[in-house]
């Protein structure tokens, strides 16, 4: 029997699937190139932007987005991404909105209508009776001349391409487009309603994301008259070691440093662990001395309410183990460890 090699034929006469992978790429990243550019070109496509971003931004309501099949998959990745941001929003499937769902679109709300064609039934429908009941319409398709563009207050086009791929059949440069417009869309007015790290912290206090953006005061362990030692520039190495001495009494952990302050509470200076062996080893006698003479002197120091991402980043930087923090006057709130910042706890002791 003759072995059938269609199959091996048909491979080998089509693009290796690295190429294809290649070409998806390049079909998909040129139409957020196109997007781009129409943009900065101003006229129509820029108009469209700005319409759209000031629709949403004057919303008194939900952001409620909808879309059929891929769309509105599409569609609930953005309507996240608007909820993350500050912004309301949830989705409404367009045909269970005009078999029952309608009420969970009130009259203070902005729809965004999603299809890429501009004609799928369900959202022509869906935007008719939108239009008729007087809720503010933002649609999202491939041109301006569509009939969903037609039945919307504003209309951002995507423009006219083919779909990823050999066969141009699947949403893909299409739904990448979308997204990239809402993405784009909601990332604006987070912007123009002035919306913060503080903000999204607020929004996402659990996983990586919150950890990172937890204000630094809220990981100090080590504070002034709890279990840190404080001393002034004149008091001589020895006698800070055995104030610390004094206040390492008990089963609290302290901290591996004395911190230096003057007449204000202000951080002048740093005397760590490693400062210690350093001295013991180089020149003893020197324990006798100030601690002025022989600490760091204007330590880099953090704000209490900048970040843990912040810190982390300042540890990775200069490579210290030790971070005084402070408050706006620049007066010592504690200092916060590395072992802190690298495995944040859910509870400070």
């Amino acid at each position: 029997m003759t072995p059938d090699t269609s199959t091996a034929e048909s491979r080998i006469a089509g693009p290796s699937p690295r190429e294809l992978v290649a070409d998806v790429l390049s079909a998909e990243s040129a139409a957020l190139e196109g997007l781009r550019k129409d943009l900065e070109a101003g006229g129509v496509a820029a108009a469209a932007w700005d319409a759209a971003i000031e629709l949403v931004d004057g919303c008194k309501g939900h952001l409620v987005v909808t879309g059929m099949g891929k769309s509105g998959l599409v569609g609930a990745k953005i309507s996240a991404t608007f909820s993350s941001l500050g912004i309301p929003s949830h989705v409404v499937h367009p045909a269970d909105a005009v078999h029952g769902d309608l009420g969970a679109i009130r009259s203070d709300d902005v729809v965004m209508l999603l299809s890429y064609s501009g004609a799928t039934a369900e959202i022509v429908d869906l935007a008719t009776i939108l239009k008729a009941d007087g809720v503010k319409r933002l649609g999202i398709s491939k041109a301006a001349d569509t009939h969903l563009a037609r039945l919307c207050d504003c209309h951002i086009a995507l423009g006219s391409f083919s779909e990823a791929g050999p066969l141009s059949l699947a949403p893909t440069t299409s739904t990448t487009a979308t997204l990239a417009c809402g993405d784009a869309l909601a990332l604006a007015v987070a912007h123009a309603r002035s919306f913060t790290a503080s903000d999204f912290r607020r929004r996402h206090p659990g996983g990586s994301l919150g950890a990172m953006l937890r204000p630094v005061d809220e990981l100090v362990r080590f504070r002034p008259g709890v279990n840190l030692t404080t001393t002034t520039e004149a008091q001589s190495v020895a006698d800070a070691l055995r104030s610390g001495e004094q206040d390492h009494a008990g089963t609290v952990r302290h901290a591996g440093a004395v911190l230096v302050l003057d007449a204000e509470g202000r951080v002048t200076g740093l005397f760590t662990d490693g400062d210690l062996r350093r001295l013991v080893l180089t020149n003893p006698a020197a324990l006798k001395d100030p601690i002025g003479t022989v600490m760091t002197r204007d330590p880099l120091t953090i704000q209490a309410t900048a970040t843990v991402g912040e810190a982390r980043t300042m540890i990775a930087e200069h490579r210290i183990d030790e971070i005084p923090v402070v408050d706006s006057d620049g007066k010592a709130v504690g200092i916060i460890d590395v072992q802190d910042l690298l495995a944040p706890r859910v509870a400070v002791d």
